[in-house]
């Protein structure tokens, strides 16, 4: 034990072992949802069995795969980072892979995740060669805001459309409708999916209710499938504990196999491309702010506002991504929830090894994932795309040529169900308006650059030039 406490530093950041393993156990619980939502968006069935015809594993074996790889990756960060940290699949580029590079791009499933592994590849080397700081440093900060939030809008609409909330209308007049999509001028549409909302609303209502507190959204997916298991929608498996065979981690390598091939893919080299990129951003974004603000509140900055170390963050954060890829579940990041076991006293790396335990222990539940029903996770996709849209008090509006490209940002994410297009378009907006206000030295050098990508991506998607 004396050792533990030598290697973690616990005298030095003021805590014990036993306030550790607490506050591991707590990230566990707060963090926990993300294994049945993973499954539900990356495994065989999600988005109307278009991601197993692409061929995804079974729900299971995602479910399997995401606990263990966010168990071990966790407890990297604890052993290599020495700080409070847990990682896992991350919510919004686990939607890029179904929604975007599956349904949008037409990949494979295997492809998909090779997207992933190269990202995860070129964002390591760029972290390894402080370009990943120019980077950062070449973003606007609105615009940086503005992706957040529009993720998190995109997370949203996400979540109301797999609960059948929101719904393509039956109306020829507007494209999305309420509930049934009840049209106009006595048009006949099929009733309303009332098993799914019921069970949709009973989590939704659960995890309002105790959105501020540990465990809230692992708690209203449990209340979501047992009122799914009461309504016929789910049943119980004949056993609740993995034999954990072959068919548990089907997926693992499988990314490895189209890590070439995915480029000359019939979604064309520049639109993997730009999907990489446009992942990288997210990524970036994501980790330097969490990573911020974990380290304030667990009061481990520096006089300067930085996190020591924070380097050894950086570099586990980024093998996450392409390690996410090569298991099959999707980039790994490090998670703001961390902040719940760091509010229970967690300072040190001892916390994420306990949490990755944990997750590792989980690994054996993975029949659990075939009774949750996308409608009961679907109210912790609507939670999360609210927590991140708090961070519109943040984005400046008073300058037209700052604010604009944000709102452009916010509209074309979600409704065009791509993230890349939402930056994309955002990216633009700023540029052009910059250039015709005359304030055109506002834009760095390298923000160019990846507004010149952007303008070659939208002429392929307008057919004006062929890749």
């Amino acid at each position: 034990m004396a050792s533990i406490a030598k290697y973690f530093q616990l005298k030095k950041r003021g805590t014990t072992v036993e306030t550790e393993v607490r506050a591991g156990a707590t990230t566990f619980l707060v963090m926990a949802y993300i294994i049945f939502v993973n499954a539900n968006y990356v495994g065989a069935g999600a988005a109307g069995g278009a991601i197993g015809a692409a061929g995804a594993p079974s729900a299971e074996a995602i479910f399997a795969v995401t606990a263990l790889g966010a168990g071990l990756l966790t407890i990297l960060m604890g052993v290599v980072a020495n700080y409070p940290f847990a990682l896992a699949a991350g919510m919004g580029l686990n939607a890029v892979v179904a929604f975007q590079l599956i349904l949008g791009l037409g990949l494979t499933w295997a492809e998909a995740m090779a997207v992933i592994v190269w990202e995860g590849i070129f964002i390591t080397i760029l972290m390894l060669t402080g370009f990943r700081k120019a980077i950062l440093e070449a973003i606007p900060l609105n615009l940086k805001r503005a992706i957040a939030v529009g993720i998190g809008l995109f997370l949203l609409l996400i979540g109301l459309f797999e609960a059948n909330v929101v719904v393509k209308s039956f109306a020829g007049t507007v494209p999305l409708g309420l509930f049934s999509g009840i049209g106009f001028g006595g048009v006949e549409v099929p009733v309303a999916d009332l098993p799914h909302l019921a069970i949709f609303g009973a989590g939704l209502l659960t995890s309002l209710a105790l959105i501020r507190r540990p465990g809230g959204l692992l708690i209203s997916i449990g209340v979501g499938t047992l009122v799914a298991l009461i309504l016929g929608v789910s049943s119980l498996p004949s056993s609740f504990i993995s034999p954990l065979d072959a068919s548990n981690f089907v997926g693992i390598g499988q990314a490895f196999g189209a890590m070439f091939t995915v480029w000359s893919s019939g979604a064309g080299f520049l639109a993997v491309a730009l999907a990489v990129f446009s992942i990288m951003l997210s990524d970036f974004f994501d980790t330097a702010g969490t990573m911020v603000g974990l380290g304030a509140r667990a009061g481990l900055l520096d006089s300067k506002g930085q996190l020591p170390g924070s380097n050894r963050v950086l570099l586990v954060d980024s093998i996450a991504a392409a390690a996410g890829g090569a298991l099959g579940v999707s980039s790994n990041t490090t998670y703001i929830e961390s902040a719940a076991g760091i509010k229970e006293g967690g300072r040190t790396g001892l916390t994420s090894v306990v949490t990755g335990a944990l997750f590792l222990a989980a690994v054996l539940l993975s029949p659990i994932a075939g009774i949750v029903p996308a409608a009961a996770t679907a109210p912790a996709l609507v939670i999360i795309g609210y927590l991140m849209f708090e961070a519109i008090r943040d984005v400046q509006w008073k300058d037209a040529t700052d604010g604009f490209p944000v709102l452009a940002t916010l509209i074309v994410m979600p409704l065009s169900y791509s993230i890349t297009d939402g930056i994309g378009v955002g990216f633009l907006t700023y540029g052009i308006l910059k250039v015709t206000s005359g304030k055109a030295s506002d834009v760095k050098p390298l923000f160019w650059v990846s507004i010149a990508a952007f303008v070659v991506y939208f002429l392929v998607k307008l057919g004006i030039i062929a890749v």
